[in-house]
């Protein structure tokens, strides 16, 4: 039961929602069209670059130290690149401080002399040192590594995918060219550092294809990720997950060549040697880049390759979280969701005012949610829910507007056309309250129209009235069916009539749902029907009393003779269909008379009534008893089994009879003499067997009375 009351409700909301779902389905759609077409795309971009800058800083990372090359080294060095020679000084140097990795973010793919065999042989001899190389891309021809580290395989590639935008806020981490997988600088360094931690790389046990690093699981991204279209996801690509510019410690070249950085600083670190010098170029630009200040802030490429090892590192080590994002299904049920919202709190408000704000609010509530989410690690869409939001609020109010102004002139209509009626009209909407009443029905209730105005029925009437008229009403919204029902109805002055009331729906054509109704006092139709059923009533009374007497005997309430001779037709007609037997008794006081002349004749009608009830009482209630006059009785046994049965109810009968009456303060004592007729052994005319029934009682008293006779035996 309770299920399908459930289901009911839920039919009938979804029915009542029908508006907001269908326009939040609408605004959806073309949302997703937008979104899928790109349009969005620099919006999205726009807010998710907001979040990381609201993010709070998460202080330096200390596994990281950058080895700069700034403007004062190259002008003391005075030349670029930098002689191989103080590049192997420098690499042998901080290899004396013990770091884990040492990166070199600087391409060696050309000798620059002096000191080039130097450097080759301390690139022989340090396992650690990891170089770059730019794999050829649709921008550049790519530039090869140092022939003796990618012989070592100890090379990356960085390569930056940078978005339309100019910024930075992807990473990659693989590329395959010709069948061959290449790492990117940043995985290779992470992935040397892991080693010590017995970390290596594994398919991940929830898709093979993707990267496992410990219990970290690195999906690839694909181009309608997050708040991407259509955008380029070649190689192995994740979403930066990127800390705040100065999230390293850097120290200078010349700081490392003259001992002037305490061994604690580098030891066990990841040292990573790059240009950090403005007049070389290589900057980039990420979601901290704000514009708005008037001065874009970029990073260095040798800051972006640590970051993007950082996010690696962070991740596997610390729990830091990556940048994940929703499937497809669930993004698009996220705005169908905050559609439905939009839609909803303008159906529901109905008033500009109350439903900016609350509009207001639902939006602070969307950013405030895809923040803290953002925090987690989840990167949930913004820009489509908010369009979503505001696209369904927008449409909302313009067919609210519009519905309302449809309103507006529908209940102009029906006013001027009720008022013509001279009977009393009500109009009301949804909510059972009335918008449309016509002079009439003012006139009729007794309320002037400004106190019944767009109020409900609870306002103005009695709760049993009210209750009555609610139920009417709420049917005829439900079944859309027109009706007419009898109701009360109180007035100002208190008092009721009995009124007819048909309603109907009516529909303008912006879909206003109006209920209209048409009232007919019948207070005086339903007094005069009343008077003439009780009348009926009284007169049906008459005739069954007039019926009661023309068939009852008076003084014993047994039926007459007309009675008996109506039944014993009916009886006869009965026993003929259904071939069955059928005694006629006629009984017939001793002594009656003198009790009569003796003791008068109160005391014999007294023992006529008497002798009446123990007639009745001692037959079934299918046996017709009847008096046909004086002291004489009729008994009609129908469907008797036998003719033996006939014989064992007069002896019933006569032994009743027989026993003492104690009549007003007298013992009185008679007997019956009873002659009995069998239909239709002795006859199958009701003369026949009255005749010969009244023969045989004769027999029955002339043979000593107090005793019966069948006919055919005194015939015989």
């Amino acid at each position: 039961m309770l299920k399908v009351n459930l289901g009911l409700w839920l039919k009938q909301w979804i029915k009542k929602q029908r508006t907001v779902f269908i326009t939040a389905a609408g605004i959806t759609s073309a949302v997703m069209i937008l979104r899928l077409t790109g349009i969005l795309q620099s919006a999205e971009f726009v807010a998710l670059d907001e979040m990381f800058r609201l993010r709070t800083s998460e202080g330096q990372n200390n596994r990281i130290v950058i080895v700069k090359i700034d403007e004062n080294n190259l002008q003391k060095i005075g030349q670029w690149p930098i002689p191989d020679g103080l590049m192997a000084k420098l690499i042998e140097k901080i290899n004396t401080y013990q770091p884990r990795v040492i990166g070199l973010d600087i391409y060696r793919d050309l000798p620059v002399k002096p000191g080039n065999e130097e450097f080759i042989q301390v690139a022989k001899k340090t396992p650690n040192l990891i170089g770059i190389e730019r794999l050829p891309d649709k921008s550049s021809l790519g530039v090869a590594g140092s022939s003796i580290l990618t012989e070592k395989k100890q090379i990356g590639f960085n390569n930056v995918i940078v978005d339309p935008d100019g910024k930075v806020r992807r990473s990659l981490l693989y590329w395959h060219i010709n069948g061959k997988e290449h790492n990117s600088f940043a995985l290779k360094l992470a992935l040397t550092y892991l080693q010590a931690e017995k970390i290596v790389p594994q398919s991940a046990a929830s898709n093979p294809k993707y990267l496992q690093l410990g219990k970290v699981v690195f999906p690839y991204f694909q181009p309608f990720d997050g708040g991407y279209a259509r955008v380029d996801d070649r190689g192995y690509q994740i979403l930066a997950n990127l800390p705040h510019p100065g999230s390293f410690k850097t120290v200078s070249i010349a700081d490392i060549l003259t001992d002037k950085v305490p061994a604690a600083l580098l030891r066990d670190r990841i040292i990573i040697i790059g240009s950090m010098a403005p007049s070389l170029e290589d900057v980039f630009y990420t979601p901290y880049s704000d514009s708005k200040t008037g001065v874009a802030q970029s990073i260095f490429g040798v800051e972006l390759q640590a970051s993007f090892t950082s996010q690696i590192l962070s991740a596997v080590l610390e729990g830091r979280p990556i940048v994940k994002v929703w499937s497809k299904p669930l993004e698009w049920l996220w705005i169908f969701g905050w559609s439905v919202l939009g839609a909803t709190i303008i159906w529901k408000l109905r008033s500009p005012l109350p439903s900016f704000g609350a509009i207001l609010i639902t939006a602070i509530t969307l950013n405030g949610i895809c923040y803290i989410a953002f925090l987690g690690g989840w990167w949930l869409p913004l820009i489509p829910p908010i369009i979503g939001l505001l696209g369904a609020a927008t449409v909302g109010i313009s067919q609210l507007a519009y519905i309302q102004e449809e309103l507006k002139r529908s209940k102009e209509f029906l006013q001027t056309v009720i008022n013509t009626i001279p009977d009393p009209v009500f109009v009301k909407d949804k909510n059972h309250r009335s918008i449309i009443l016509n002079p009439a029905y003012c006139n009729f209730v007794g309320y002037p129209l400004e106190t019944l105005m767009e109020k409900s029925d609870y306002d103005i009437f009695p709760p049993q009235e009210a209750a009555a008229f609610w139920s009417h009403d709420e049917l005829v919204f439900q079944t859309g069916a027109a009706q007419e029902n009898e109701e009360e109805i109180t007035d100002a002055n208190g008092q009721t009539y009995l009124i007819a009331t048909k309603k109907s729906l009516h529909k303008d054509a912006a879909g206003n749902i109006f209920l209209v109704g048409v009232i007919r006092d019948i207070t005086e139709r339903k007094r005069t029907e009343e008077e003439l059923r009780r009348s009926n009533i009284e007169l049906k009374l008459s005739e069954d009393r007039l019926r009661y007497i023309a068939y009852h005997d008076p003084l014993t309430s047994l039926g007459n003779r007309k009675y008996f001779q109506e039944n014993l037709t009916q009886s006869l007609d009965l026993a003929r269909k259904q071939k069955q037997l059928l005694a006629l008794l006629f009984l017939d006081l001793d002594g009656f008379k003198k009790v009569n002349d003796t003791l008068g004749h109160d005391i014999g009608d007294e023992l006529l009534k008497a002798v009446a009830d123990r007639l009745t009482d001692s037959l079934r209630h299918t046996d017709i008893v009847s008096r046909l006059g004086g002291d004489e009785f009729t008994v009609i046994l129908p469907g008797i089994p036998e003719v033996k049965y006939a014989g064992k109810v007069a002896e019933k009968i006569a032994k009743v009879v027989s026993e003492d009456y104690y009549l007003e303060g007298h013992q009185v004592h008679v007997t019956t003499s009873i002659g009995i007729s069998i239909f239709p052994l002795d006859g199958e005319s009701e003369e026949t067997l009255i005749k010969k029934a009244d023969t045989a009682m004769y027999h029955a008293k002339k043979s000593g009375r107090n005793q019966h006779r069948f006919c055919h035996s005194t015939s015989s």
